[in-house]
């Protein structure tokens, strides 16, 4: 599917367009500060994740040693939830 630009006469393709972009997108992804600027993200989302969990599981607990199983359980939280996407989905 080819759209020809209008401006200065030059035939430009979408493919071109994203050929480029996709240059661009990979030069900017690996610069050094890029790298260090992204680091820890998915691990402060896990951590938001366990800290969510472990109130939760501790709040809801009966006893101490169900409150320690909570603590357990909220490490391991996204298996739970991956377990139960995958079961949602039929696979």
């Amino acid at each position: 599917m080819k759209k020809k630009s209008r401006s200065k006469g030059k035939s430009v393709t979408f493919e071109k367009i994203g050929k480029e972009i996709d240059k661009e997108v990979k030069k900017e992804c690996f610069k050094e500060d890029f790298k260090k600027s992204c680091k820890g993200t998915g691990g402060f989302t896990y951590f938001l994740g366990f800290l969510g969990a472990a109130i939760y599981y501790i709040s809801t607990a009966t006893g101490f040693w169900i409150g320690v199983l909570g603590v357990l359980k909220a490490i391991i939280w996204p298996l739970f939830l991956v377990y139960e996407v995958l079961k949602f989905i039929g696979a």
